[in-house]
Formats: C-alpha cells, sequence, structure tokens
C-alpha cells in the first residue's frame, strides 16, 4: 500500500467496504465449518521451530524467564505441527483461522502477518479435502451474493467445474517440458527450462529450476474462468505429504488456483516419523547452504506422528480469497491493520 496511512480517516474509508465483507464472509466459513462436524481449536504462535521448509522464513524471540534464563522461539509459519499434535492426542476434525508469521514477504499477494485457515479431517483421502477448498472457495463467494473471483481484470467463475492437472499435464500444457523424464535429471531440466525461456544459473537446483517455471510459465494461467486444481507434485516438492501409492516419484500433495493466484496447499499428510526427519534434514541442509540459517527441528511433532491417524489437511490463505471475493487490489486491502514496511 502507498499513499496515506492506513489508519486515515479517508485510507480507512477506502478499505472499510472490503474490510466489512471480510467479516461476512468470516462468518460464513465458520458456520460452514460447524455444521461439517468441525472444532474450532487456537495453536499457539510461539514455537520451538516455525516449520522446516527450506524458502520459508520466520520471526525469531528470546522467552526470558523470571531468573533471566532465555530460550529461543520462533513465530509459526503456520498451525501445521500443532495441529498434528493434536490429531494424534485424539481429535478428528478441526480448524484453525490462524494468525502466521513469515518473514521476507511482502507483496500485492504477501503479508508479513496474515490469516491462514487450516483443517485436518481423519481418516480422510486427498479427494475430500479437495472438494472442501472448492466449496470453501464458494461459500464465500456465494455469502457476497456474487457468482465470480476477480483480480487484475482476470476473472475465474466460482461455479463453474474445477480443472483438475496435474503437475506433468501442466508443465507439458504451459512450458512445453515433460517434467516426468527429468525428475531425476537436474542438467536435462535445465536444459529444457532454457529451451522455454527460462533463464537457469550454473548453480540452480533442480528445485530452483522447478520453481522458476511453475512461477513464471504455469501459475499466472491457473484458475482462470474456473479454479484450478493442481495435484501430484514431484515428492521433492512436498515436504509434508506422503508419496502416491501407485509411484513413490510423487506426493499426494495439491494447491488451488484463481485468478493466477494461489489459494490453498493441501496433503494427504506424512506419517513416517523417519521419513519426516529425514526431508526436514535435507530441507534444513539446503536452507543453511542459500541464506546461511537453519531451524531447530520439533522432536515433539516428530514423536507425535506415531499417534496420528491416517488424515487429510489444507493451509487456505483466508486474506488473498477474500481479496479475489471482494476484487481489492491487494491483500493489505483486506487486512484490518496491514504491517508497512
Amino acid at each position: 500500500m502507498t499513499g496515506a496511512a492506513w489508519w486515515e480517516k479517508e485510507a480507512h474509508a477506502d478499505r472499510r467496504p472490503f474490510l466489512v465483507q471480510r467479516q461476512r464472509i468470516r462468518r460464513v466459513l465458520l458456520n460452514w465449518f460447524e455444521n461439517e462436524g468441525f472444532l474450532e481449536v487456537e495453536c499457539g504462535a510461539l514455537q520451538v521451530s516455525p516449520g522446516n521448509e527450506t524458502h520459508l522464513h520466520a520471526f525469531q524471540t528470546d522467552f526470558v524467564t523470571d531468573d533471566g534464563q532465555s530460550s529461543l522461539f520462533y513465530l509459526h509459519t503456520s498451525p501445521e505441527f500443532s495441529c498434528k499434535k493434536l490429531l494424534a492426542a485424539g481429535e478428528t476434525q478441526i480448524v484453525d483461522f490462524a494468525r502466521v508469521y513469515r518473514n521476507r514477504e511482502t507483496s500485492q499477494l504477501h503479508s508479513p502477518e496474515f490469516t491462514m485457515i487450516e483443517w485436518y479431517r481423519a481418516g480422510a483421502d486427498l479427494a475430500t479435502v479437495m472438494k472442501d477448498a472448492v466449496t470453501l472457495c464458494q461459500e464465500a463467494i456465494n455469502a457476497l451474493g456474487k457468482t465470480a473471483f476477480f483480480w487484475k481484470e482476470r476473472t475465474c467463475r466460482a461455479f463453474a467445474e474445477p480443472e483438475f492437472l496435474t503437475l506433468v499435464e501442466a508443465f507439458d500444457r504451459f512450458a512445453g517440458i515433460d517434467l516426468d523424464s527429468l525428475l531425476e535429471d537436474r542438467d536435462g531440466f535445465a536444459a529444457a527450462a532454457a529451451t522455454s525461456g527460462i533463464e537457469v544459473s550454473a548453480d540452480a537446483s533442480w528445485s530452483d529450476i522447478f520453481s522458476a517455471v511453475l512461477v513464471t510459465k504455469i501459475e499466472p494461467y491457473l484458475g482462470m474462468e474456473r479454479l484450478t486444481v493442481l495435484y501430484r507434485y514431484p515428492v521433492c516438492e512436498a515436504a509434508l505429504a506422503r508419496a502416491c501409492p501407485d509411484d513413490e516419484r510423487y506426493a499426494d500433495r495439491f494447491e488451488l488456483y484463481g485468478c493466477g493466484v494461489e489459494l490453498a496447499n493441501g496433503f494427504h499428510e506424512l506419517k513416517d516419523p523417519e521419513e519426516q526427519r529425514k526431508r526436514f534434514e535435507a530441507d534444513m541442509a539446503l536452507k543453511q547452504e542459500l541464506y546461511g540459517e537453519r531451524y531447530p527441528l520439533d522432536e515433539d511433532f516428530l514423536a507425535s506422528l506415531d499417534n496420528m491417524p491416517d488424515a487429510s489437511g489444507v493451509a487456505l490463505g483466508f486474506d488473498r480469497l477474500v481479496m479475489l471475493a471482494t476484487g481489492a487490489p491487494s491483500v493489505h486491502h483486506v487486512i484490518w491493520t496491514p504491517v508497512v514496511v
């Protein structure tokens, strides 16, 4: 946001219609979760680990006791670890309208502090929570008496039949790249990306190339005219999802898009603590190499996986959903007290 401070009366008056609609959508979605039998939970933001994905950056703080002893904590980037511990404790359907915090993120689509709707269904497969995510988008738009999302002159009809695309199909359609044949071929992937018009540096990793192609060639074209569900990610791009039973090179992960904007990210959850530890350690090693830092592992979380039931879960960016539903120009227009940096 630029210009007047958000708290000045004229600036607030311009944003207020979006904020009022935000509250209307929130009430409708909470009602949907309650009718579906979900229990609303409130996970604590202070954690011993903020999450262990390579490119997520956290805020850290010190907890100081009365006698002056200090312990390092982080603000969570997602309530995922806590939610899964609650599943291990015996909960079966939970949702958290969570305030979450991510460093190094600010743009029309990013805020350092934002609201994430995260929900889990014990005993559910990925298709079930995919349907949840689509339904929530439709509930949000219906709450405003509309039928379509709008952003930057892009339109997405909320009630049209969603499109389902695998990553292999998306790379072929939008970038002309045979992803399936390049899953273990970094150099071949780099050459294919270059042919598709993506500049690749000599030290770019396979994941760097994947992200560059996805962000540049694919994501901007998803969710046009109808919602798009992108699924079956390479397993190296789905740190907390289980491998697909029919092909362990891929993972049971999906993302939902509208108007070229990622709205939701879901997993059929990984339950194997040894495999989860291996993935976290690999991600933290890469984080150390790229950014010169790493985050500790949450040993309680890893221990809880043995007791967690089979489950699927989704994280949905509430501010982005409101932005598309209201037609606001950025997420900062739909956040009551936006962070100004």
